[in-house]
């Protein structure tokens, strides 16, 4: 449910002299070797997070070279830091088109601006982070012959939410923002960042502000999932139901039913949201958070070796950390070994280390479940003071009840359950905590909520309770 992969070492020039356009045949910017086909093969996906931070196919808006900017060509489509194709077919038809015109044009600010967004996407889309540094390499030729150009700066605030590094996110969609005041792009940015910075006004402030500029998916997702934490899931739900309106792409259309049927999930409904899931992959067959979210709803409906098998289906395809703690979790419930899976997990923070991407959250969750809680302290607290959202409250306040400090949880669990969002996971974990200290009555009320929240959850799948 979080992030990243390292590159080994760069990559060579292309064919042509252009400093970052890969000279791979199908110009994807993927190396045809067994190697890099393994480290995708690990690979945790981009922006990921618990809070599912981009919308579909959209982070970005489509834009056209101004005129007097980039080449003396005439001014074509260029995927800025924007609404990028929603497939990995279409994002490596994209790069290989880019490519070819910086071969021709290597001037061409727009076009490295383009192809730094489209290597995000593609990173997004394959979770393969050895793509962050030629997005940054592509973004920073683009700064460099155009400075304080919006697209490479919405570009490179889209690198750093990337690599969890939310507040340099900010500045840098600030600063772009400054530019170029009609720009989505960075709006989208800011609210996904805000978000994580636990600026929850300031993050409706920028949705509110996408709305303005361009109401589609982007802005309708981000503001369901808005909606959501304020615990408004008839809001939420008619945001996602106007995006799905707008959708039009099969991966957008997916998108949006996947969405609503983790809507359904984590409100108890597993038919409602098994059915939203097929509906997702008939739009989109290849659309694996729908195969993830099918493997969810069978496990928690007791049909445990339809889960399994989905899920050693889902995480084949793309081992993101977020699946494969589900995957272990199902694995234990189930009575089988679940230690291939941590053995995975294990490699992918290595991996992640290497990238540069800070990710405590995922080991304060792990730790704290299913390893040390003196270490989940240590990750959450780490956490917690970059970025304090409620799910980094959370994992602090489980994190320091599982290591016995139930007293220090309690102010944690309580900012986590602050905003009203319906989460039965938190609500469950601030249920334990106040059992500990003799709670009863305030208990009892969390239990509630709790069970009111999502009447399906189940204590021994706590990753399956978690925002996809």
């Amino acid at each position: 449910m979080k992030t990243s992969l390292p590159e080994r070492r760069p990559p060579r020039d292309g064919r042509a002299g252009v400093p970052g356009v890969p000279d791979g045949s199908d110009g994807s910017g993927r190396r045809g070797t067994s190697a890099a086909r393994t480290r995708v093969k690990v690979g945790i996906a981009v922006l990921g997070l618990a809070v599912a931070l981009t919308a579909g196919a959209s982070l970005f808006p489509w834009q056209t070279v101004p005129p007097g900017t980039g080449s003396a060509e005439v001014p074509v489509q260029i995927a800025g830091p924007a609404e990028l194709p929603s497939s990995a077919a279409s994002v490596e038809e994209a790069i290989k088109g880019l490519g070819d015109r910086l071969r021709r044009l290597p001037r061409d600010d727009q076009a490295w601006a383009g192809l730094g967004a489209a290597y995000i996407q593609q990173a997004r889309l394959t979770a393969d982070p050895s793509l962050y540094p030629r997005a940054e390499r592509a973004l920073a030729r683009s700064a460099e012959l155009s400075p304080d150009n919006f697209a490479a700066l919405t570009g490179q605030a889209a690198l750093a939410a990337g690599r969890h590094d939310f507040a340099e996110a900010v500045r840098l969609a600030r600063r772009s923002a400054a530019v170029n005041p009609y720009g989505p792009g960075a709006q989208a940015v800011l609210a996904d960042a805000y978000t994580q910075l636990g600026r929850y006004g300031d993050a409706e402030r920028a949705i509110d502000r996408m709305m303005e500029l361009r109401p589609g998916v982007a802005a309708f997702t981000r503001a369901s999932y808005a909606a959501e934490l304020r615990g408004d899931r008839a809001e939420a739900r008619r945001m996602l139901e106007r995006a799905l309106q707008d959708a039009f792409t099969p991966a957008d259309v997916a998108y949006c039913h996947y969405y609503l049927g983790e809507l359904d999930l984590h409100a108890g409904d597993l038919a409602g949201a098994a059915e939203r899931y097929r509906t997702a992959l008939q739009a989109s067959p290849d659309f694996t958070p729908a195969l993830a979210g099918t493997a969810r709803a069978a496990a928690l409906d007791g049909r445990t070796a339809e889960a399994l098998d989905l899920y050693a289906t889902v995480v084949g395809r793309l081992p993101l950390a977020q699946y494969v703690v589900e995957y272990a979790e199902v694995l234990k419930a189930s009575g089988a070994d679940p230690s291939g899976q941590w053995e995975l997990l294990r490699a992918q923070r290595r991996l992640m280390a290497e990238a540069g991407v800070k990710d405590d959250l995922t080991w304060a969750e792990y730790e704290a479940d299913h390893g040390s809680p003196a270490r989940a302290v240590e990750h959450a607290r780490a956490e917690y003071a970059r970025n304090p959202n409620v799910v980094a409250a959370d994992a602090l306040a489980w994190s320091l009840h599982r290591d016995g400090r139930s007293r220090e949880a309690l102010p944690y669990a309580e900012k986590a359950t602050a905003t009203g969002w319906r989460n039965a996971l938190l609500l469950h974990h601030r249920t334990e905590i106040e059992r500990a200290l003799g709670m009863k009555d305030r208990a009892r009320r969390s239990a509630d909520a709790a069970r009111d929240a999502n009447p399906a959850f189940s204590p021994r799948l706590p990753a399956l309770a978690r925002f996809s």
